[in-house]
């Protein structure tokens, strides 16, 4: 800077006593130095800039190398112990390998005998199938052959029907009694007689004798004490008319009043309290022997 300030003063003192040409000529390598330094002022600025920026990168990257050499220490420190726990588990792997051997042959043993049971079930379970459905097929048979029996009665308010394992004969009291008597009428006794030959031939059924009443209070006089006690009575009265046919067993019989507390129809008509005034004969298979196989599956 100095030179060039010393140039232009030469440039004054002599401008006087040079020529035109020196002068301009002296102009122009002035301005040329003048341009040329404020390049390398420009550039100075540049390098400047890039020397602050890398410093600031190089401090960055120093403090993430810290910081990675920090992890790489904790890393470390995480190996040593892993390696530690392998020695220690190399040094117990034998014993604990020969435990876990004797384990598992225990738990194998308990799977076969597991198994076993299980297959010792199953052959009782498909045991139990096969009586179900045996049970089912005589039960339909039971069915089809009283229907063929009472035949002659179903006009006259009996019913048969198979449902729920069981076959329910049911028979209006109009069929077995007169009103307010527990006496089973001659065409009643018809139709109990029928019953009892297809009975007398099924001596593993269970024999279910339910009395059943309208709601309307029992008016008459004598021993009876109401509706309950009639439907006894009348349930009593064909146990007595089944036992005389000799080849029903009496242990297979049971007698049930239910009085007017279970109607199949509505009281509010003639017609309902006659369905409610009848008599249900309920023929249900024995289960001892599904019982026991039962009692083997617990």
């Amino acid at each position: 800077m100095k030179k060039i300030t010393a140039l232009i003063l030469i440039a004054f003192s002599l401008k006087a006593c040079v020529s035109n040409r020196v002068f301009n000529g002296l102009e122009s390598r002035y301005a040329q130095l003048k341009d040329n330094y404020n390049r390398q002022t420009k550039s100075i600025e540049n390098l400047n800039a890039e020397i602050k920026d890398l410093t600031e990168k190089f401090f960055t990257l120093e403090s993430i190398l810290e910081e990675t050499e920090d992890s790489l220490n904790q890393k470390q420190q995480k190996l040593e112990q892993l390696e530690s726990s392998i020695d220690l588990l190399k040094q117990n792997s034998e014993t604990a390998l020969k435990e876990r051997i004797v384990e598992n042959e225990a738990l194998m043993e308990k799977i076969s005998e597991r198994e076993s049971e299980l297959a010792d079930r199953m052959a009782r379970v498909y045991e139990l199938e096969g009586l179900i459905a045996q049970q089912q097929e005589a039960m339909q048979s039971l069915k089809e052959k009283i229907s063929d029996a009472l035949l002659n009665f179903e006009d006259k308010g009996l019913t048969v029907e198979a449902r729920d394992g069981k076959v329910y004969v049911s028979m209006e009291n109009k069929l077995l009694f007169r009103s307010g008597s527990w006496t089973v009428e001659s065409k009643g006794q018809r139709a109990i007689d029928g019953l009892a030959n297809v009975l007398a031939d099924n001596p593993d059924i269970a024999i279910l004798i339910e009395g059943h009443t309208d709601n309307v209070p029992y008016g008459g006089k004598g021993p009876l004490k109401g509706n309950w006690d009639l439907s006894t009575k009348r349930a009593t009265a064909i146990v007595n008319q089944l036992l005389e046919n000799p080849d029903i067993l009496p242990q297979n019989l049971t007698a049930a009043g239910r009085g007017e507390y279970l109607p199949i129809a509505p009281n509010s008509t003639r017609k309902g309290r006659a369905s409610n005034r009848r008599i249900e004969v309920v023929l249900s298979p024995q289960l001892d022997e599904i019982t026991q196989i039962l009692n083997t599956l617990d």
